[in-house]
Parts: structure tokens; C-alpha cells; sequence
């Protein structure tokens, strides 16, 4: 970014041979120093002193056990506490810390980053309105005494009815989730540095990359149904039984191929975004990060959408039986096998709701995904020091006082 801490120069290490035009940290920048040495200019060190042992000397009783005795905690300074000029301190990364630091972040910049989540998602959500209202078809209904061919028949009319139904809504949540996360992306890496931000920055920072984006979403899509397509291609055309089994192992193998992929692809809109990376090499990229630490993303990736499951659960029932109310929809019709007619009441009133789940959750995921790519970074690339260089803390690179 123009004035942060050069995402794709010093101390980004992209992938792909890329490295030797721009100095890694792990490598000496000026060629003085030794091997290993993450910059020429270092923080101070912590400083410490050895535990002191004032009882030594003739006829003095031994120290209690473990080295320095009793007075070993007070003879160390302990390490010097990380620096945290924004949301997040300098370091390697928790959990907790991840999650808080997205909320700090939209709490902190609350006007810009709800404010944009909030009118992508009335858009989109009047958008998914009229198309239910007007275009798309009625879903069909079910008979639930139908047996043999017929019921096999009425359950692929239903899932193909569905399918129609939810392609257009997936589409435009997609397209909202793409826009919003460019800004958050932006709005996160400056909070991280303490630095405040406008829609209109965050807005001009994002704009460029929104079409790559979108190419990497669908670039996933696209990888990810080819795998479900190889997965149960083959026992979908032997039309058996054991093509059936098979069609359901091809099944099984392609989720579990499609989950370790996500998983790996999680960060590549981050390095996409901030390290201006291809579509390609941003894939890449991510695997890298994400290498030996899939595990951990999985975790955190699986809480994080876990808590969104929960937000949009406990919002959706409250809207949905208020929109039953005042539509007069009867509740069995919307479980049973008849479909229901739904009115404008019905419509307005449950997007109401979606909307209200959408412009926490697209801004909170995003934040997630951006914090845990830098907690990555720092693990494997100390991008913490450049971060702190950038934030101009004291005793960090340039800004070092010199005696």
C-alpha cells in the first residue's frame, strides 16, 4: 500500500522465484551482518541481569533449589513487551487475539467499514428480493405418499428448483463479499498500524484489486466443482447400484480434497490484496503460508464460521416469525411438502434480517482472513519488525535514536 508497510517489497518474501529482487528478512540487507540476521538495525535488546546471589561466601547455607534461589524472579527483567501500535500487538498471534482484533478494527472504524458493509448489503438484498418476487419460478411441491420412479422424480424437480433459486442469491452474496472484503482488507492492515482511514482511501486502495478478486473467487469455484464433477462423474454414469457406492466414495474423497484446498487457498485474497499477487501466484502463495500450519487455519477458519452460523441463527428465527406474522403464512407450509406463496411482508421482513446478518458478518470474516495471513507472515517472515518500522515505534529499524 502507498504508505504502509510495503506489503510486496522488503520483508514480503512472495513465492515463485521472486525472491532475490526483493530482500527477504531472513537475509542481511546490506551484507554486513551474519547469517540469520533478521535486519542491520535491530529493537534493543531486553534487558536483564543475571539473578543475583547476595548470601555467597564462607559459611553461607546453599540457595534453595533451582538456580538463584528465591531471588531468581527478581533478578530478570522478562522480555520486552511486544509493540502494538493498532489492534493487535506485534507478535505472533492467539486465537482470541485474531478474533478480537477484527472486532477492535470494525469498533474502531465502525462509520467506514459497517457504513460500506451496510449499503452493499441493502443493495444486494433488494436485489435478491425482486428476483424472488418476479423472476424466479415457484418452488415445487412435493407429495409425501409418493413412492418408486415418482418420488424419485418429484426429489430431483425439487433440487433442481432449489439449485435455480439459490444461484441467483449465492451469486450476489458472492459479488457483495468480494467488494466488501477488498475495503475491510484495506481498513484492517491500516488499523494494525494505528493510522486512521476514509471510505473514500480505503475505497481508491481497494478498487484495483476488485477485478483480480473476483477472478480468484471464481477461479476456486470453478477448481472446486471440476473435483465434485471427478468425484461422482464416474458412478453417475453407470446408472447401477454400484455405481450408486461408488458415486458416493467419489463423493466423500471430493470433500475431503475440496476441504484441504480452501483451507490452503483461505489467505490468497490477503496476499492478493495487499502484496498485489497474481491470481496464480496469490494461490500459491496462501498453500506457502499455510504449509505446516493447516491444522491451526482449520481451527480458526472452523470457530470463525461457527460463530457466524451461530449470529445468523439466533437473527434469522426472531425476523423469520415476524414475517410469518405479518404475512399470514401458515408455519407448516413452510416445512411441509406444499410450497409456500410468499407476499411482500414475508419478503421485506426476513431481509430486514438478512441484511442486519450481512453487514456484521461480511466485515468480521474479512477481518479474520486479513489478521490471520499477517499472523502467519509474522510466524514464518517477521513481518512484525517491518510493521513496527512502518508504525514508527521507537527502537525499530530508521527510527532507532542514534547516539
Amino acid at each position: 500500500m502507498n504508505d504502509s508497510p510495503g506489503w510486496a517489497s522488503p520483508g514480503s518474501a512472495p513465492s515463485d522465484g521472486k525472491e532475490k529482487a526483493i530482500p527477504r528478512p531472513s537475509d542481511p540487507q546490506d551484507g554486513s551482518g551474519p547469517t540469520g540476521q533478521w535486519s542491520p538495525e535491530q529493537p534493543p535488546p531486553g534487558q536483564w541481569s543475571p539473578p543475583s546471589n547476595p548470601g555467597s561466601g564462607p559459611g553461607t547455607p546453599p540457595p534453595a533449589p533451582g538456580w538463584g534461589g528465591g531471588q531468581q524472579r527478581h533478578g530478570w527483567a522478562g522480555p520486552p513487551p511486544a509493540a502494538k501500535p493498532g489492534v493487535i500487538p506485534l507478535r505472533p498471534l492467539s486465537l482470541g487475539e485474531i478474533l478480537d482484533g477484527s472486532v477492535s478494527a470494525l469498533r474502531a472504524h465502525w462509520r467506514t467499514a459497517l457504513g460500506f458493509s451496510l449499503t452493499v448489503s441493502v443493495i444486494t438484498q433488494i436485489a435478491v428480493i425482486l428476483m424472488q418476487r418476479y423472476l424466479l419460478p415457484e418452488p415445487t411441491s412435493i407429495d409425501p405418499n409418493a413412492t418408486g420412479t415418482e418420488a424419485l422424480r418429484q426429489t430431483a424437480d425439487s433440487a433442481r428448483s432449489t439449485l435455480i433459486s439459490l444461484a441467483p442469491a449465492s451469486l450476489l452474496s458472492m459479488i457483495a463479499t468480494l467488494f466488501t472484503a477488498s475495503v475491510v482488507t484495506v481498513i484492517i492492515s491500516r488499523s494494525v498500524l494505528g493510522r486512521p482511514t476514509t471510505l473514500a482511501d480505503s475505497w481508491a486502495e481497494a478498487r484495483p484489486r476488485v477485478l483480480p478478486l473476483l477472478g480468484l473467487t471464481v477461479l476456486v469455484a470453478v477448481i472446486m466443482a471440476a473435483i465434485m464433477a471427478v468425484g461422482i462423474g464416474p458412478g453417475l454414469l453407470l446408472g447401477s447400484e454400484a455405481g450408486a457406492a461408488l458415486a458416493f466414495l467419489g463423493f466423500a474423497a471430493a470433500c475431503v480434497v475440496m476441504l484441504w484446498l480452501n483451507v490452503s487457498f483461505a489467505l490468497a485474497a490477503p496476499a492478493l490484496m495487499l502484496e498485489r499477487q497474481s491470481i496464480v501466484a496469490a494461490l500459491r502463495r496462501s498453500a506457502k503460508l499455510v504449509r505446516g500450519a493447516w491444522w491451526r487455519t482449520f481451527g480458526i477458519l472452523a470457530l470463525t464460521y461457527l460463530l457466524t452460523f451461530l449470529l445468523t441463527f439466533l437473527v434469522s428465527i426472531p425476523f423469520t416469525a415476524i414475517a410469518v406474522v405479518a404475512d399470514g403464512t401458515e408455519v407448516s407450509d413452510l416445512f411441509g411438502g406444499t410450497a409456500p406463496s410468499v407476499g411482500w411482508p414475508f419478503l421485506i421482513v426476513t431481509g430486514i434480517g438478512e441484511v442486519i446478518v450481512s453487514t456484521l458478518i461480511y466485515p468480521f470474516v474479512a477481518g479474520v482472513m486479513a489478521l490471520l495471513y499477517m499472523d502467519q507472515r509474522i510466524r514464518r517472515e517477521a513481518l512484525d519488525l517491518d510493521l513496527a518500522r512502518a508504525a514508527g515505534m521507537p527502537g525499530y529499524g530508521d527510527n532507532t535514536p542514534r547516539s
